[in-house]
């Protein structure tokens, strides 16, 4: 990984100092309204119940940007934070919406935004979620699939100016809901460009991405790349508990996560206490669980 700037050294450590006196864990991916669906809570509401279990948490939204509700929740002194989804409803792969985003994206201690490669992507998957939709014009503006490769398999142009972007800002790219195919391509591009970019892989035990901990341990060398493991693949069935435990055991810069706010799945409180029940039946160290809640979260997104 590239070396960090010494001149931006005060604004690596202000971030991790900060939240991590602050914090007990970091959730980065949450669902607040107003979303593609109807969810349990706003972005307020959420900060509140995050603030109250010594959390902090990134909101996720199909719809687009983050960044607005973050910065005004964090006005409030709420520890939560932003991103945006490249979901043709909000622009699509360019860097252009990115540049919006990251202009309503102003508070103190924000560190670096993610940036979600689509979600609503073309594929057979059927959702186990019983869900609704927010609205008629959800229905009828929001769903169109978008691919990060084209009809030859290689990644687009518009990714690779993404990724460009990224590499001179404060971001964090997500993989979305790419296919394993497409997250092997983006991650071989980025590799072999040797530029200074962070990426997440997004739920990859998700049934469209596919990815069983064996495979995930492929990219243990790459410094750059992180592990999104949500509670959510699990409470849905789509990962083993035995696939759940080696991941937050074994794999390398893992970032522990929910995905929850559907009204249909568990409340913030009982996904903290079903986790540290699944933490104590795995047996992980207090270390550890500190390490893929907080640690590596914070880490992944400091800025450098």
């Amino acid at each position: 990984m590239a070396t960090m700037n010494p001149g931006r050294k005060n604004k690596v450590f202000e971030f991790s100092n900060y939240w991590g006196k602050r914090l007990e864990f970091l959730d980065v991916h949450y669902h607040v309204n107003v979303d593609q669906f109807k969810r349990r809570y706003n972005a307020v509401e959420a900060g509140e119940m995050y603030r109250n279990l010594k959390g902090g948490v990134v909101l996720k939204n199909h719809l687009g940007s983050c960044a607005s509700l973050a910065s005004l929740a964090q006005s409030f002194d709420l520890p939560v934070f932003g991103s945006i989804v490249l979901n043709d409803i909000s622009g699509g792969l360019k860097v252009q919406p990115i540049k919006n985003t990251l202009c309503q994206y102003e508070f103190k201690h924000k560190g670096r935004m993610l940036v979600h490669l689509p979600t609503i992507v073309p594929n057979k998957h059927k959702s186990k979620l019983i869900r609704s939709y927010t609205n008629k014009e959800v229905i009828d503006f929001v769903n169109k699939p978008i691919k990060i490769t084209g009809n030859d398999d290689k990644l687009l142009e518009c990714v690779k100016d993404i990724i460009k972007f990224a590499a001179d800002h404060d971001i964090v790219i997500s993989t979305g809901h790419a296919t394993k195919h497409e997250v092997y391509t983006l991650v071989d591009y980025i590799n072999n460009i040797n530029r200074n970019v962070r990426v997440m892989l997004n739920q990859p035990a998700n049934p469209i991405t596919g990815f069983s901990a064996k495979e995930l341990r492929e990219f243990d060398k790459l410094d750059w790349l992180y592990t999104e493991q949500t509670a959510l693949t699990l409470l849905l069935g789509y990962q083993s508990f035995e696939d759940f435990a080696d991941v937050i055991t074994n794999q390398k810069n893992v970032v522990y996560s929910s995905d929850l706010g559907q009204v249909s799945q568990i409340d913030i409180p009982a996904w903290r206490k079903q986790s540290a029940t699944w933490f104590k039946a795995i047996g992980l160290t207090k270390e550890r669980v500190r390490d893929i809640s907080l640690e590596t979260p914070l880490k992944m997104l400091d800025p450098d």
